[in-house]
Formats: C-alpha cells, sequence, structure tokens
C-alpha cells in the first residue's frame, strides 16, 4: 500500500470519532419549563436579594434593562442594576409571550407589566429572555427589556 492510501484510510477511520467528539446532547426542554424559567426569575425579584437575581445570568450574560440606559456585562454590573431595581419591589406578570426552543437554548419573548410595591406604579414593557443550557441548569444568557411605547 502506498504512502498516500495509508494515510486517507487512516483519516477515514478517525471521522467516527471525531464526529461522535463534537456531537452534543441536547436537553430536553418545553414550553411549561421555559415559562417555569421566567417564574424563578420573578420570585428571585421579589427576594429583594440582587445578587439570588444575578446568579440566574451566565458569567458573560448581557442584560439590557428596562430602568437604565447602561448595558449590564458582568455579574458585578448586573448585581448593582438590580439593587437599585429591587428597592421598589417589583413583580412581574406575563401580559404575552412566545417560546422558542432549540438544542440547548431556549428563549422568552413578549409583553410583561412590573407592579412597584414601594411606589405603586405600573410599568408596562417588551421583553427578551434567552436561556442556555450549562450542562447543569438553565440560566439567561440574555435579557433584554424595554418600555412599552404609548400607543
Amino acid at each position: 500500500m502506498n504512502r498516500p492510501c495509508l494515510y486517507l484510510s487512516v483519516a477515514f477511520l478517525c471521522l467516527p470519532a471525531y464526529a461522535t467528539a463534537v456531537t452534543k446532547e441536547c436537553q430536553p426542554v418545553a414550553d411549561d419549563d421555559v415559562l417555569s424559567l421566567f417564574s424563578q426569575w420573578n420570585a428571585s425579584l421579589q427576594s429583594g436579594d440582587p445578587t439570588a437575581v444575578a446568579r440566574l445570568y451566565t458569567a458573560d450574560a448581557l442584560l439590557l434593562p428596562t430602568v437604565s440606559s447602561l448595558p449590564r456585562l458582568s455579574t458585578a454590573e448586573r448585581v448593582d442594576y438590580f439593587k437599585h431595581f429591587l428597592a421598589d419591589r417589583p413583580s412581574g406578570t406575563l401580559d404575552s409571550h412566545h417560546v422558542s426552543i432549540g438544542c440547548n437554548q431556549a428563549s422568552l419573548a413578549g409583553l410583561y407589566t412590573f407592579d412597584f410595591a414601594a411606589t405603586g406604579k405600573q410599568v408596562a414593557a417588551r421583553y427578551t429572555f434567552t436561556y442556555n443550557w450549562t450542562g447543569s441548569e438553565w440560566l439567561i444568557s440574555h435579557h433584554h427589556s424595554s418600555l412599552l411605547p404609548a400607543g
């Protein structure tokens, strides 16, 4: 057998092992599971603990918050945002939702309303949460929230 044929034979033998190594298993998730992730996040808001809320985000998550013009890119920045946001004791209600599910990723988007117990205010907003499966839990990797335009 000449050398080029030998090299090609070895390469073809290695392909199945390579394909198996890069194949990832998808974590099953249903629409109700994704809605439960929002409920978990909302419950963490009501705990009043900004660190507990921030723990629901991946380390490199992007938070584009409702009542701040600054993107929050780190855990410390998210804790800082939630420290101020939680002072008004928010509670969120989903007014509408759309769930999209992929392999180890899910998104939840729609409209929600926050009631602030400390001020009596109510704020309507649009939202998108993107969740990633970390291998052990679902965490928020992207969260965008913006005030709902009037009219």
